[in-house]
C-alpha cells in the first residue's frame, strides 16, 4: 500500500500541512516537531510525489558532508579538501558546480540520522560521513539501514577514516590504520626506556577510541609492560588538561602520556608545566594526527600522521565517481610516526 501524506501526518501527529512545511522547508516549524516529521517520513519510508518530489529533483546537485565538529582542524581539514575536489570534479547540471553541504552533527547519533534523512528527502547526489562511529547497536543498524536506502536510490555514499557500518557495504571506506598508528607510537616511547605510560583516550564509546587504545595495550602486552591509568574524555584541550592531573593522581611517578590526538596533547602539555614538570625532561608527551599546529608547539609534538587532507580529498573524488572505488570497497590508510621534541629518555 502506498503511503501518503497523511500516513506521515498520523503517525507524527501533526497536520498534513505542517508535513508539507517540513519537507518543502518553505515555513518555520519548531524543531522537535520537525525531527518528529522526518522520523515518521523515515520509518514510513515515505516517498515524495507531485510538486515535492520536482522539488528534491530540482536540488540534485546536492552533496552532504557529516562531520562530529566542524571546528576541530581533524574535521575541518577533510571537510575542505573533499569539498574542493567535489567542486574540481563535477560539472552538475547546466555546467555548474555541485552544492557541498557540512552538516555539523556535535557527535548526536540523533543529529546525524537526520541529517541523512535529509540528504534523503533531497536526493542528495552523494553522502561522505568523516572520522569514527559510535559504538552502540541500534544506532548501527540504523545507520546501516539509511546508507542502504541512500545508495539504493542512486546516492554515491563514502566513508571517510570511518570503518564500514556492519551490514553495509554500499559505501566505500577509507579507513585509518588507528591501532597501527598508536601501536608504533607506543613501541617508539617503549624503545626510549618508558615503562610507567599514562593514556589518555577519546569517549569511550567511539570507533576511533578504541582502535588507537587497542594499539596502545598491543604495544605493551608485547613488551611485557604492565598497562598504566587510562582517563577518557572528550578529544579537546580541556579533557588533556583535566586527565594529566588524573593520571599523576594515580601514579605520581609516570614519565610519558600518550594523548588521544594532539589537540588533547596540547591540554596534557600545558597541565604539566602547571605542575612545573619539564618536557620531555620529566614527563614525554605524544599525540596523534599531526595537525598544523603540532610542529609549533614547544617542544614541537611527537605525533602520528595522518594524511587527512589527501584522504579527504580522495573522499569527494569518491563521491563524484571521479575515481575508482577500493578494491573490496575497502582502503586502509596508514599513519607515519612522527618523532619531534615532546619525547626523550627517561631521567635515570
Amino acid at each position: 500500500m502506498t503511503v501518503t501524506l497523511a500516513d506521515v501526518a498520523a503517525r507524527a501527529r501533526v497536520s498534513p500541512a505542517t508535513v508539507s512545511r517540513v519537507l518543502n522547508g518553505n515555513y518555520p516549524v519548531a524543531e522537535a516537531t520537525r525531527e518528529r516529521v522526518l522520523r515518521a517520513v523515515d520509518e514510513l519510508d515515505y516517498v515524495l510525489n507531485g510538486p515535492a518530489s520536482a522539488l528534491a529533483a530540482a536540488t540534485s546537485d546536492l552533496v552532504g558532508v557529516l562531520v562530529n565538529d566542524i571546528a576541530d582542524p581533524f574535521f575541518g581539514i577533510m571537510a575542505s579538501a573533499a569539498q574542493s575536489a567535489i567542486g574540481e570534479s563535477a560539472t552538475g547540471r547546466g555546467g555548474g558546480e555541485k552544492l557541498a553541504v557540512v552538516c555539523n552533527t556535535g557527535g548526536s547519533a540523533e543529529r546525524e540520522l537526520t541529517y541523512l534523512t535529509l540528504l534523503q528527502r533531497q536526493r542528495a547526489a552523494a553522502v561522505i560521513l568523516m572520522g569514527g562511529s559510535l559504538e552502540d547497536p541500534e544506532h548501527l543498524a540504523a545507520t546501516a539501514g539509511k546508507l542502504t536506502k541512500l545508495a539504493e536510490a542512486g546516492t554515491r555514499v563514502v566513508l571517510c577514516g570511518r570503518p564500514p557500518t556492519p551490514g553495509d557495504a554500499s559505501a566505500a571506506a577509507l579507513v585509518f590504520d588507528n591501532r597501527t598508528g598508536a601501536r608504533r607510537l607506543t613501541e617508539h616511547l617503549l624503545g626510549l626506556g618508558h615503562r610507567r605510560i599514562g593514556y589518555v583516550a577519546g569517549p569511550a564509546d567511539r570507533t576511533t577510541t578504541r582502535h588507537r587504545l587497542e594499539g596502545h595495550r598491543d604495544a605493551l602486552a608485547a613488551a611485557g609492560v604492565a598497562e598504566g591509568p587510562t582517563v577518557h574524555g572528550p578529544y579537546d584541550r580541556a579533557s588533556g588538561h583535566g586527565a594529566a592531573a588524573e593520571l599523576l593522581a594515580r601514579d605520581p611517578h609516570l614519565t610519558a602520556v600518550v594523548a588521544a590526538n594532539d589537540t588533547v596533547a596540547l591540554g596534557v602539555c600545558a597541565a604539566l608545566r602547571e605542575r612545573g614538570l619539564s618536557l620531555p625532561g620529566d614527563v614525554s608527551v605524544a599525540g596523534f594526527d599531526d595537525l598544523p599546529f603540532s610542529v609549533d608547539a614547544v617542544p614541537a609534538l611527537t605525533t602520528v600522521r595522518l594524511p587527512l587532507h589527501e584522504t579527504g580529498a580522495r573522499a569527494g573524488r569518491l563521491a563524484m565517481g571521479a575515481e575508482e572505488p577500493p578494491a573490496g570497497g575497502v582502503e586502509r590508510v596508514p599513519g607515519e610516526l612522527v618523532v619531534r621534541g615532546s619525547t626523550g629518555a627517561p631521567r635515570g
